[in-house]
């Protein structure tokens, strides 16, 4: 039977150091095509996300040391899909991410977590691209966004491996990812974008599922994503974009009753095209991690 436990209910976060190479292609040393980042910038608010995890929300950091031969291993989101006792290691898009899992893989392993690997080329995931960021999990059951790093088979590998829930594909209207335009704000809360794309993949979600969910929608793209946690301590955290960097819609999540707010900054990595959420793995486990 499928762990029906309300969703949000975590006790670890992994997470990835910025590396020195942050916002370069692997091999060239050049920048991320016109993007101009800020390494300092990002590194203050990777500490700053660290430390709402670790201090105000009371679970217990695990820290992958940063690789700077692997620029967006920070993205740590994108390369594991964990529910329950299970891992499973995805398949990045990029060929050059791929290694990005072997450290990922290791503290799985650590964290008694059954692990399951998509495989390579060949065997049965053959040809499966699958990234963390385009897997909605609501607690009852699994969204995929089919995306240009995410495919269907993929998504078949991952309702193969949770074989408890559901599985459902989306299309990714209006943003690269599909949790760069959605993230759950609660357990049975979904935030979105008021985009127009998003509004039709949140459409086609309601089509498919046979759950209810409460809806908040945010103006800015950007900050519909958010990370909620259920915390050690039994309250409702939300971690959100800040009002400079999204003004217009710290209004809705003061619209949450009962939750604290933790304004946590995403500038630099945003510019990468990521989300407060790519840059850690939560997880619910009763042992502690050594």
């Amino acid at each position: 039977m499928a762990n029906m436990c309300p969703y949000g209910r975590f006790t670890h976060a992994v997470v990835r150091g910025i590396p020195e190479t942050f916002g370069k292609k692997v091999g060239d040393g050049h920048e991320n095509g016109d993007v101009s980042v800020d390494l300092a910038k990002a590194q203050r608010q990777f500490g700053c996300l660290t430390g709402a995890l670790r201090q105000k929300v009371g679970l217990q950091l695990i820290e992958i040391p940063p690789d700077p031969e692997l620029p967006e291993s920070w993205r740590i989101e994108d390369v594991a899909v964990i529910q329950g006792d299970t891992a499973l290691i995805t398949r990045p898009f990029k060929q050059q991410r791929r290694s990005e899992v072997e450290a990922v893989r290791r503290v799985m392993s650590e964290l008694n977590l059954t692990v399951v690997e998509m495989g390579g080329e060949d065997g049965d995931s053959g040809g499966a691209t699958l990234e963390g960021s385009d897997v909605l999990f609501t607690g009852k059951e699994f969204f995929v966004g089919i995306s240009s790093h995410t495919n269907r088979r993929g998504a078949e590998v991952l309702a193969d491996t949770f074989r408890d829930f559901a599985v459902s594909t989306v299309p990714v209207c209006g943003g690269a990812r599909l949790k760069n335009i959605c993230s759950m704000g609660g357990p049975n809360t979904i935030i979105i974008s008021n985009g127009d794309g998003a509004k039709k993949t949140l459409r086609m979600m309601e089509q498919l599922t046979d759950h209810h969910y409460e809806v908040l929608t945010v103006p800015e793209d950007s900050a519909a994503n958010c990370i909620y946690i259920k915390g050690p301590s039994k309250r409702d955290f939300l971690l959100h974009r800040p009002t400079e960097e999204c003004p217009d819609s710290v209004s809705a999540f003061q619209k949450l009753q009962d939750y604290t707010l933790l304004p946590t900054a995403c500038s630099e990595a945003s510019k990468l095209g990521a989300s407060l959420s790519s840059l850690c793995l939560i997880i619910n486990r009763k042992h502690s991690y050594f």
